[in-house]
């Protein structure tokens, strides 16, 4: 159990800003199928229902951060189609060749706009948005690093911040492992899916990070899919 006591600072292959080509697109489909079976997308738009209650409006701005292949963009504007909710998505990810088959990916829907940018970046915050969403994405970072992108997150959205990623599990660890390693065909997908498990948070640590980063109007929920919801208001 030694393993699952902190977080690992292992990085993913995932985490090369260059990769791109078959492999890429192999790995962002994979994904796609995995988190479409677990049933951990829900976990993101009962986040932003939450907000949209407490702060209702006409129209919302909601900034997608690390959005990949755009999954969870497609899943968030159904959504916000079902519920007749008007929002506009802007997806956020450093890697080029990610954004490239996101453009592909999201063509035939209409109020996306997509771009290249790295969060650390300084003019990452002066775009600004009502909502940002983070899925599956926080885990790439050590501690240091979240803080100050939480930071840099709070100057971005005004009304609140939606996080969903993993919660680090020896049974989520070693169900994913096995799961890949009965169908998965990608190298990056076989190597990165258990290694963001043990990349991943207790709920203490999301505490410590959220007290670090100045941050106080929160909640912390588990979902299925060993799932932590992290919904900060503003």
């Amino acid at each position: 159990m030694g393993k699952f006591s902190q977080r690992s600072t292992e990085k993913e292959l995932m985490d090369d800003l260059d990769c791109s080509g078959e492999e890429l697109a192999q790995t962002l489909r994979e994904l796609k199928t995995i988190n479409k079976w677990l049933g951990g997308n829900y976990v993101t738009t009962n986040g932003l229902s939450k907000i949209f209650k407490k702060y209702p409006k006409e129209s919302y701005s909601v900034a997608d951060i690390g959005c990949g292949g755009g999954d969870m963009i497609r899943v968030m504007y159904d959504w916000a189609k079902n519920k007749k909710e008007q929002v506009t998505f802007t997806g956020v990810d450093a890697n080029r060749n990610i954004i490239e088959l996101a453009s592909v990916r999201l063509s035939d829907l209409p109020k996306i706009s997509l771009k290249v940018q790295n969060v650390f970046d300084t003019e990452f915050s002066d775009d600004k948005v009502d909502i940002s969403t983070c899925t599956l994405f926080t885990h790439h970072f050590t501690d240091s690093e979240l803080i100050g992108l939480l930071k840099s997150l709070k100057a971005k959205s005004s009304l609140g911040i939606v996080i969903n990623d993993l919660h680090r599990h020896w049974f989520a660890f070693y169900s994913i492992k096995f799961l890949t390693s009965l169908f998965s065909k990608s190298a990056m997908v076989q190597n990165d899916a258990s290694l963001s498990v043990l990349r991943s948070f207790s709920k203490n640590d999301w505490e410590n990070i959220l007290r670090k980063s100045g941050i106080t109007d929160f909640t912390i929920s588990w979902h299925w899919a060993f799932r932590w919801q992290v919904n900060i208001l503003f």
